[in-house]
Formats: C-alpha cells, sequence, structure tokens
C-alpha cells in the first residue's frame, strides 16, 4: 500500500516509548515526526519510511537504532469520487485498491442512459489533468474476450471518474 494524503499512520521505535506516535499525512504529503522532523510519506511504502526514520534517528543514538515499525492504521487517504449516470455519485474511500469497473460498481452502477463505452477518468498529474478513456461496455455485458487490462484501469487516489 503506497501512503497518500490523509492516511493514518502508526509510527513505533521499539524500546523508547517517547517516540510512538500515531500521525496523519497532511495534504502536503508529510508529517512531522520527534527528533527527525519533516517526513515526506506520499507514494511511500510503509518500508520505505522504516528505512527513512531510522537513517534519520541514528545519529541520536550511540550503538544500533532501535528497530522502527511503520503501519497504516486507517488508510482514509485513498479516495476518488464518481460523477454523472449513476445510482449514486459520490466521493468515496473503500479502503483497498480498486479498478474503474469497481468504482462505478461502488457508485451503485451505471443508470439506464449512461454511456458506458465513454466513461473518463480525470487524473491529477503535477500542475495539469490527464484524462484516461475508458470503454465499459464490454465489461459490464460480461463480454470478457475483448477485454484488455487498458480496457479497465486501476483507479489512484484522488481519480474523478465521470460516467456521461
Amino acid at each position: 500500500y503506497r501512503i497518500n494524503a490523509g492516511d493514518e499512520v502508526e509510527v513505533m521505535v521499539w524500546g523508547d516509548e517517547r517516540l510512538q506516535r500515531t500521525v496523519r499525512v497532511l495534504p502536503d504529503g508529510t508529517f512531522a515526526f520527534p527528533l527527525v522532523g519533516q517526513i515526506v510519506a506520499i507514494n511511500q511504502l510503509p518500508s520505505d519510511l522504516e528505512r527513512i526514520i531510522s537513517a534519520a534517528l541514528r545519529p541520536q543514538y550511540r550503538g544500533v537504532v532501535p528497530q522502527v515499525t511503520v503501519t497504516v492504521k486507517n488508510p482514509s487517504g485513498y479516495q476518488f469520487s464518481v460523477v454523472g449516470k449513476v445510482r449514486s455519485p459520490g466521493t468515496y474511500t473503500p479502503g483497498r485498491y480498486v479498478n474503474a469497473l469497481e468504482a462505478i460498481s461502488i457508485a451503485g452502477g451505471p443508470t439506464e442512459f449512461a454511456s458506458t463505452g465513454n466513461v473518463k477518468i480525470y487524473r491529477k498529474s503535477g500542475p495539469g489533468l490527464q484524462t484516461i478513456q475508458v470503454r465499459l461496455t464490454d465489461a459490464l455485458r460480461g463480454d470478457s474476450s475483448r477485454l484488455t487490462e487498458n480496457d479497465v484501469p486501476f483507479i489512484q487516489s484522488g481519480d474523478t471518474l465521470v460516467v456521461p
């Protein structure tokens, strides 16, 4: 699981209760940790954060740095929105990664007049916006013979699916 802004992360430094914290990743993708300072957490794996914190704590200890464990307690930062001709448009926090088909299912499925062959995903890409065209008509009909991996892409945090 890659950490997103809004996730709640627990950091434990074994043998040093003063350095055990549960922190929320800020909208800029960082969090503050004692003796370390600001840590960039966005798009990092928990194991990456363990290495970063251990390395930053090394000057504070004479011997070996205690084991650092990072756990995602509440993955509430993974959110996406579904708008347009679906039964329950809105913003969702599923707690797991989903693809475009699952995202529309979470939103109650397409309405009767939805154009499922013309779904768009709007994804923030730096300062710009990337548009991904998605054809879900075959998948929704149950015809998987012509489906490719690109036809049902995974949703990233912050994506907006538009079902016209």
